[in-house]
């Protein structure tokens, strides 16, 4: 099927389940919020500060065994959830941040609110990725929940720039991945 990056994003958090998201919006998500705002499924709750969502996140994925989200623009946005991913990373809470990013056009060109984000928090998390591609969207998605939920838990980054969003491009949704290097351990529940 033919979709915007913004929205197999939604629909790739749809079928991993997620109901409930924590973050603020902000230019480079703005493509990801609108289409949001008409999804009736998943409930997303404004922080007032983004190391807010990224700490709700946490504090989520603690009380209710799931995978937690948060979301946050680029740059200064996606920065300030540093502090939430390593307590998520050090405490071992399975996170999933959506982080923004200025157009791939722009990329290190120290463009309005760019930071090498996936250079900041790879040494944090378990996992930060720079999407380049809105089709390879669901299956990254995929990976992102797979890697936060499954053997140590931890938090996963996933970093958009806003033209990946707002791409159209055929999707196709795999319904299983395999990652080349990681091996679930044998007796964990998740079904990937």
């Amino acid at each position: 099927m033919r979709l915007s990056g913004a929205k197999a994003l939604l629909e790739a958090l749809k079928r991993e389940g997620v109901e409930m998201m924590f973050g603020i919006p902000g230019g480079a998500t703005i493509p990801f919020y609108d289409e949001l705002y008409h999804e009736e499924s998943i409930r997303h709750i404004l922080a007032r500060h983004e190391q807010c969502a990224a700490h709700m996140a946490d504090g989520y994925a603690r009380v209710s065994g799931r995978v937690g989200v948060c979301c946050a623009t680029s740059g200064p946005g996606a920065t300030n959830l540093v502090t939430g991913i390593a307590t998520a990373y050090m405490d071992s809470s399975p996170v999933v941040a959506i982080v923004g990013q200025v157009p791939r056009s722009m990329i290190g060109k120290d463009a309005f609110q760019e930071a090498d984000v996936v250079g900041i928090m790879t040494p944090i998390s378990k996992y930060a990725y720079q999407v380049m591609n809105a089709a390879e969207i669901p299956e990254i998605v995929k990976a992102a929940f797979m890697i936060a939920s499954t053997n140590r838990p931890g938090p996963v980054v996933l970093e958009f720039p806003r033209d990946v969003l707002t791409e159209e491009v055929d999707i196709d949704f795999p319904s299983q991945i395999t990652l080349r290097g990681y091996t679930i351990r044998s007796g964990d529940p998740h079904p990937y």
